[in-house]
This record gives structure tokens, C-alpha cells and sequence, in this order.
């Protein structure tokens, strides 16, 4: 019970925030205080102005924006998003786009469930649209599924995962962004073991721990310092009366982005006093580059208690991935039975989430995977956000993925087995009629 209040107090306080913002901003905008030459007078509604939308944002889900593509006709083609797989923890979204043909590329993006909402590969959606058929992985916020739902952790999740790909079938190409990098590679794994056929085409692992001990971070650091013990008790809650998920355990948003911010308070404080500055300025916009960029960091959503505390023990304190003994209902789930799905990994030099060196690991557990279907770039200069979303995608890694998807999508063995026999049977009907 007392979690229950822990997390309702966060709320409050989240809350009263939003609240004094908006009180501070209102009364400075009294038109009475036209009449002031007092500085403090515009500093205070701005400071209200801030403090009111930076609270608002952490509890609103950002929508995707996205509402049209320019068509290679000269015409913008309009963009709906539709679910196609729904479950109770995340469902699988299309970005369908109105009156265009199917695309030869086929792309599954895998969005971080890691205390951001999925809209934050966006950007890297909108870059993708106009060359790709793209589906994502849309994860729900655990404080809006009941108890009833049940558990979720990682092997949960990554059932999930392999579910997705056999909806999209084999000519999938799957790209996993940060958290889910070790997941989908054991997904991936466990349909070559289970349904072959099911397999994507290619997978590409960008910025992800498939071994965190390959190269120290803060955040690896962090895990060999705590406990179990000491996590659940310092980051676990039960959610709130307020939500339809009440008395679920979660590691909340709010205790996420406390950790987020104190990574890089300075920068983040200096980023919100020059604002400030800018609101009483008069040179702030709704959509500047600060609103557009903290809209979305500030969007926090909690995460299952379950699903937390197993990524933390069996992915960076165990390294089962690494090891290659990551387990499903028991059973193993064997890296090495990866033959024919083309890998490739990529990295930043300044990644300070994903060091180098952690999501290159994949490719020397693919034993069972020829070189040639093995690829790896490392990105100079680079940082976490940047490899997928920012200037290094756009300018050089994008093309790259790109060009590994076309030189990865021919027919597999099994499919040219497929087509040979449909041609066999043709040429049989035609001789008996």
C-alpha cells in the first residue's frame, strides 16, 4: 500500500508543479501589469509558461504526427496509422500510405520500451516512409493495463516480438533501435529454431546491449553496483487509484526521467533557463527546436515491474544474450541457429547509452551465420540518439541500411524451393489441359 502512495505523491507533486505554472504565468499576464516596466514581471509568465508545459508533457503520450509523404509523383500521399496486431501490452502498427502500391522493402521497426513512448523513433519513421512499407511496435504504458492482464517481462516480450514478425511474414526486414537490440536477436533466434519460415530477411541491430560488459558505461556501471534487492525496493511502485492499471507493479516514468535528466543535469538546466529567456524574449515558438525535442523526452510511460527487474538481471547482470543461454519457458534459445537471416549492427564512437563494442557482439554469436551475411559500421562521432534518428542517420547510416535491406531481399533457400515447385506445378497443368 505504501507504494501505492509513493506513486501518487510523485504524481502530486508532478501535478502541483503544472498547477504553480500555470498560476505564475496566468497572474504575470494580468493586463494591469502592462503598465510595469519591471523585468521580473515578463520573467514570471515565462517562467510559468515553461514550468506549465514541461510538467503537462510528462503524462501526455505524443501523437506521430506524421500526416502525408510527398509521392515520387509530385503528389502527397496521406498517411494513416492502422493496428494489425493488438495486445494487451503493445500492438503492432502500420504506417499505411493512401493510394500507393505495396513496397518491395518491408520493414519491421522494434521501438525501445525503455521509458520513452515508440514516438520516439518518429523522425525515424518519417525517413523511412517514402522508401519502405513500415511497421512498428507501439508499447503501451503500464499504468493504463490492469492487473488482470498479468505479467510481462522479457520473455513475454520477446514472444511478442517473434508473434509480429509471423504476422508480417518472411519477406520482413526487422530494424531493432537500443533496448530491444538483444531481444529481437533472440527472437529472430528462436523462430529459426521453431519456424523457419517465419524468419525475416535481414536484422539490423543499432546501438544495443546485446553484451554490456564489452564496453563499461554509466549505465552498465550502475548495473554491477545495485542489487536486485536494493532495485526493487528503490525503483519498484504499484501504480496509482487514479489508473485502469491501479495496483500493478511498475518502474515508473516520472523515477525514469528523474534518471534520464541526472545523467546530464547541467545541460538539460542550462537548456530550460535559456528558454525561459527566449519565452520573455518573445523569440519562442510552439514547435521550436526546444519544444520539439522536450516534448518528446519529457512523454515518460511506466514500465512493468517484471519486465524491468528481468532485463536488469538476465541482460546486463547475467548476460545470458552475451552467453548465449538465454532461456524461453525453459528453454534455450540457441543464437547459433541463425543461418540464412543477414545481420548487421551499428554503432556510435560517442554513444555513452550503448558503448561500441556491445552491439557488434551479435555478429560473433551468429556462428552459425556465414561472413557474408555479416555486416557492422561504426559511426564516427556519434551519439546514442544520433544513430537512429539524428544527422548520422540521415546523412550515412540510413543509406547503409538501406542498401544492406535490397542486397538481403532474394529469395531464401526455402523460398526458391517454394517457387521452383509452384513453377513445376504450372507447367503440369498446362500439359494436362
Amino acid at each position: 500500500m505504501k507504494y501505492m502512495m509513493t506513486y501518487d505523491l510523485m504524481e502530486s507533486a508532478r501535478n502541483t508543479n503544472e498547477w504553480l505554472g500555470a498560476t505564475a504565468r496566468a497572474m504575470a499576464s494580468y493586463p494591469a501589469f502592462g503598465l510595469s516596466m519591471n523585468p521580473m514581471i515578463k520573467l514570471t509568465a515565462a517562467w510559468g509558461e515553461v514550468t506549465e508545459r514541461t510538467f503537462a508533457r510528462m503524462v501526455d503520450k505524443p501523437d506521430w504526427g506524421i500526416r502525408s509523404i510527398p509521392g515520387p509523383e509530385g503528389q502527397d500521399h496521406l498517411v494513416d496509422v492502422k493496428k494489425v496486431v493488438e495486445r494487451p501490452f503493445g500492438n503492432l502498427i502500420h504506417f499505411f500510405v493512401r493510394r500507393r502500391a505495396p513496397m518491395k522493402r518491408k520493414v519491421l521497426l522494434i521501438a525501445p520500451m525503455s521509458g520513452h513512448y515508440a514516438t520516439l523513433v518518429r523522425s525515424t519513421v518519417t525517413s523511412l516512409l517514402p522508401d519502405c512499407d513500415v511497421y512498428v511496435t507501439d508499447w503501451h504504458n503500464a499504468r493504463e493495463i490492469p492487473v488482470s492482464a498479468g505479467k510481462f517481462d522479457v520473455e513475454d516480450y520477446t514472444l511478442y516480438l517473434t508473434d509480429f514478425m509471423r504476422e508480417l511474414g518472411p519477406d520482413t526486414h526487422v530494424i531493432a533501435v537500443c533496448q530491444p537490440v538483444p531481444l529481437a536477436l533472440a527472437a529472430t533466434a528462436y523462430l529459426a529454431a521453431e519456424d523457419p519460415d517465419a524468419q525475416p530477411r535481414s536484422l539490423t541491430l543499432i546501438g544495443g546491449p546485446v553484451d554490456p560488459d564489452a564496453a563499461a558505461t554509466e549505465v552498465t556501471d550502475f548495473g554491477r553496483r545495485v542489487t536486485m534487492g536494493q532495485l526493487e525496493q528503490t525503483a519498484i511502485q504499484r501504480v496509482g487509484y487514479m489508473y485502469p492499471g491501479a495496483g500493478r507493479l511498475v518502474y515508473p516514468g516520472l523515477l525514469q526521467l528523474q534518471s534520464f535528466i541526472s545523467m546530464n543535469a547541467e545541460r538539460h538546466g542550462k537548456a530550460f533557463q535559456e528558454q525561459i529567456l527566449r519565452v520573455a524574449r518573445g523569440q519562442a515558438s510552439d514547435h521550436d527546436a526546444h519544444n520539439r525535442f522536450y516534448d518528446e523526452y519529457l512523454a515518460v510511460m511506466d514500465m512493468p515491474a517484471e519486465f524491468y527487474l528481468s532485463t536488469v538481471e538476465r541482460i546486463f547482470k547475467n548476460r545470458e544474450i552475451a552467453k548465449n543461454e538465454f532461456t524461453i519457458k525453459g528453454k534455450k534459445v540457441d543464437i547459433g541457429a541463425i543461418t540464412r537471416v543477414a545481420v548487421k549492427t551499428v554503432e556510435g564512437t560517442n554513444d555513452d547509452i550503448s558503448a561500441p563494442g556491445q552491439c557488434i557482439a551479435a555478429l560473433a554469436l551468429c556462428t552459425g551465420l556465414p561472413d557474408s551475411k555479416k555486416a557492422s559500421h561504426l559511426e564516427p562521432d556519434a551519439g546514442h540518439y544520433g544513430i537512429f534518428a539524428g544527422k548520422s542517420w540521415r546523412l550515412n547510416i540510413r543509406p547503409l541500411v538501406l542498401a544492406f535491406i535490397d542486397a538481403n531481399s532474394g529469395d531464401t533457400p526455402a523460398d526458391s524451393e517454394k517457387t521452383v515447385a509452384k513453377k513445376v506445378a504450372n507447367t503440369n497443368a498446362q500439359v494436362a489441359s
